[in-house]
């Protein structure tokens, strides 16, 4: 989910940003700082939105550069165990599917695509043998997110499944939605044929 953030830090702004009015200069260092930043903590940051509160700078001997306390807000993208998400298949392989979500990518395993047998063909579609369910790269697809490691931060692995109740292929939930309406309908007909006698 996209969340806003606000971060307190000390913003380095060196030299040849004295030139550009203090807060483009440190909206500057910000974005450069932060920008595509992944971590744990923030997960992953796609923006700064606004500067909150610049206070006075102060210069350390040495150094040359200023430093400001600076308040800020980032628009960050989190993912949350147990969070469904909805994504379009990027790619598929033999081992399961990966999927855009946001900005990063989630596995889905074969196992947990869909409650059936999962086979993959080399045109790399995966089929239901029972179901003759297909899922193709650019499905729009309903999945939880059951896994979040960050153990290499520029490059956290998600992990997803689409074997729970309401998730999988659109395409596969609006047809079971049908078939749910159906005997309803079929239900109200008989009563209202009931009532006409």
């Amino acid at each position: 989910m996209f969340y806003r953030v606000r971060v307190k830090d000390h913003i380095r702004v060196p030299p040849n940003l004295f030139g550009l009015k203090r807060d483009e200069a440190i909206l500057k260092q910000i974005r450069e700082e932060y920008q595509n930043h992944i971590s744990k903590e923030l997960n992953i940051v796609l923006d700064v939105e606004k500067l909150v509160e610049v206070k006075e700078g102060v210069v350390i001997p040495g150094d040359g550069a200023a430093y400001f306390e600076t308040t800020f807000d980032l628009i960050t993208f989190k993912t949350n165990l147990n969070e469904a998400v909805l994504g379009r298949i990027k790619d598929i392989t033999d081992f399961g599917a990966f999927i855009s979500i946001g900005p990063i990518e989630g596995m889905i395993h074969i196992s947990q695509t869909m409650d059936d047998y999962v086979s993959f063909s080399k045109d790399k579609v995966l089929q239901g043998r029972d179901t003759k369910r297909t899922l193709k790269v650019g499905d729009l697809c309903r999945a939880r997110i059951v896994a979040v490691s960050y153990k290499d931060p520029m490059n956290p692995k998600i992990g997803l499944t689409m074997r729970q109740p309401g998730l999988g292929k659109l395409e596969w939930l609006e047809e079971k939605e049908k078939k749910k309406e159906q005997p309803q309908k079929e239900e109200q007909s008989k009563q209202k044929k009931m009532k006409k006698k």
